[in-house]
């Protein structure tokens, strides 16, 4: 790479931090930054199509580009994307990385201006609230408390929120960076930058820089893996002390908070390493207790749980990402037990797994409790063991695709059943339907999974399907016992029905002779 392009890279991840209130053109934003993701989506597969992708992303910023305030984030913008159309040659993973880079700065464009627009009273008020919320992927229940937090006046809240989001981010893509050269870290390292950037002058922030992020991906592309098995350690732990600082909401006020000037910093983006293997996650240095290392771990395996079952995915992956960093900091007593190994590998990659449900959670749980076990020299739980086997064979897409076959196919026997004996019979009726009641249970899961499943992979509300599903939640079991008890009644009914219709209970057993044929209509009105 050039002098001059590492010039260009450096001045993309130079944020000035003042601006004055305007209303961005919240169109030509979605524009640039759907080209920019579909760019980086399309480039392994097509050079040709991200090429039109980047210079529609360039079209939509000339019109997005007047609106922005902070002139030297456009710039930085501009240059980023500038970086990535000349890596389109190179590699996927530097166009992919310069992407990354390119969308922290647009975040941060849109945070900085939608706070002080509001707080000068300009701005598109809601409009931007809600686009935050998505670019920050704040879903649901709590994108609504930031809408509501920014259109009600509580702008310390609304930074403290989106801090709080995109320390997430930062703590689960340096969660997936191994200290070794190779596409899948240098990747993870320029995401985990490029949302630093958003936050880099928070209060909170403490001695961590984001010069410090471009001296580890310059170690990373150079393979100097001693100095940035270092580094690594340093990010994390800078970004587990400033997590901390978030965990409780700021005090109400209606004032936004003041940013601190931040320096421009010296980072470089390399040139991306040629892929390989994934290797095992180095250890994260931390408490070496097991309250500040194994409690951390459940604590977080119990939130994502806790978001799992709410069918907030994306927060669930989060706290996945946080359980993963902390099992760095178990006692080695624990690390060298039987299980761990798979434990480390288990954890990382459900924090990939798409859809991620609850089940999948409950079952890390128990392998990290058979792993506590094996280190105290007690035999493993037998259900934890068959649990955590069961759901890597068959979870995500396979465990979506196979529920929604049985789904289909349990509309065939029903079917079936109409065809033989028709529907004039009040007691075939009712047999017919308790068996459907009985097959609800497999209809909702296998639709509810497969849509939330489709959902999930396309980060589109559509995952709240997912809580159709009986296995969701607690309700499910409620209602699964109601539809259960319907079905048991009318199987009664309509069987019993029968009986006395042929004669095998009741008054007219005597008028049957089971000697003689006879011809039965199936379809006989009682």
């Amino acid at each position: 790479m050039t002098q001059a392009a590492l010039s260009r890279t450096a001045l993309t991840l130079g944020l000035a931090l003042l601006g004055a209130a305007g209303a961005q053109d919240l169109t030509a934003y979605r524009e640039v930054a759907g080209s920019l993701d579909t760019a980086a989506r399309v480039r392994p597969g097509s050079a040709p199509q991200a090429l039109a992708q980047l210079d529609r992303a360039v079209a939509a910023f000339d019109t997005l580009e007047p609106t922005l305030q902070n002139r030297k984030l456009a710039s930085g913008v501009r240059d980023a994307m500038g970086a990535a159309r000349a890596a389109l040659g190179r590699s996927p993973a530097e166009l992919q990385a310069q992407v990354e880079l390119a969308r922290g700065l647009l975040r941060k464009a849109l945070m900085d201006q939608t706070l002080s627009g509001l707080s000068g009273g300009g701005g598109n008020g809601a409009a931007q609230l809600q686009l935050l919320a998505r670019e920050f992927g704040l879903q649901g229940a709590s994108g609504q408390a930031l809408v509501t937090a920014g259109t009600s006046g509580r702008l310390p809240e609304v930074a403290w929120r989106l801090q709080r989001a995109a320390t997430g981010k930062v703590n689960a893509a340096l969660g997936s960076v191994q200290p070794r050269q190779d596409a899948a870290s240098y990747l993870a390292l320029a995401r985990a930058t490029g949302w630093f950037s958003v936050v880099q002058d928070a209060a909170g922030v403490g001695d961590l820089r984001l010069s410090q992020f471009g001296n580890a991906l310059r170690q990373l592309a150079g393979g100097d893996t001693a100095g940035l098995t270092g580094s690594l350690q340093d990010l994390r732990r800078g970004m587990r002390a400033f997590t901390a600082t978030l965990a409780a909401p700021p005090a109400a006020s209606s004032a936004a908070p003041a940013p601190e000037p931040a320096t421009p910093p010296t980072t470089v983006t390399p040139a991306a390493p040629d892929p390989a293997p994934t290797p095992t996650p180095a250890p994260v240095t931390g408490g070496s207790s097991m309250v500040s290392g194994q409690t951390d771990v459940y604590a977080a395996l119990a939130r994502a749980h806790a978001a799992a079952r709410a069918g907030d995915t994306p927060a669930a992956r989060e706290h996945l990402a946080v359980a993963w960093q902390a099992l760095g900091g178990v006692t080695d007593t624990l690390r060298q037990a039987e299980g761990f190994a798979a434990l480390n590998r288990r954890l990382e990659g459900t924090q990939a797994l798409h859809p991620l449900r609850p089940q999948d959670v409950e079952a890390l749980m128990g392998q990290l409790a058979n792993v506590e076990r094996a280190s105290q020299g007690q035999p493993p739980l037998t259900l934890n063991a068959v649990s955590a086997a069961g759901m890597q064979a068959l979870s995500g897409w396979a465990r979506a695709g196979l529920l929604a076959l049985l789904a289909a196919l349990s509309v065939v026997p029903l079917r079936y059943l109409h065809l033989a004996f028709g529907g004039r019979n009040a007691y075939w009726r009712a047999i017919a339907a308790g068996v459907a009641l009985l097959f609800t249970p497999l209809f909702l899961e296998g639709l509810g999974g497969l849509l939330g499943a489709l959902g999930d992979t396309l980060n589109s509300p559509l995952r709240a399907a997912l809580n159709l599903t009986l296995t969701q939640g607690g309700y499910g079991l409620w209602l699964w016992v109601v539809l259960s008890a319907a079905a048991a009644g009318l199987l009664t009914y309509g069987f019993r029905g029968l009986c006395e219709q042929f004669g095998l209970i009741g008054g007219r057993r005597a008028a049957v002779n089971v000697n003689q044929t006879q011809i039965i209509d199936w379809d006989e009105e009682v």
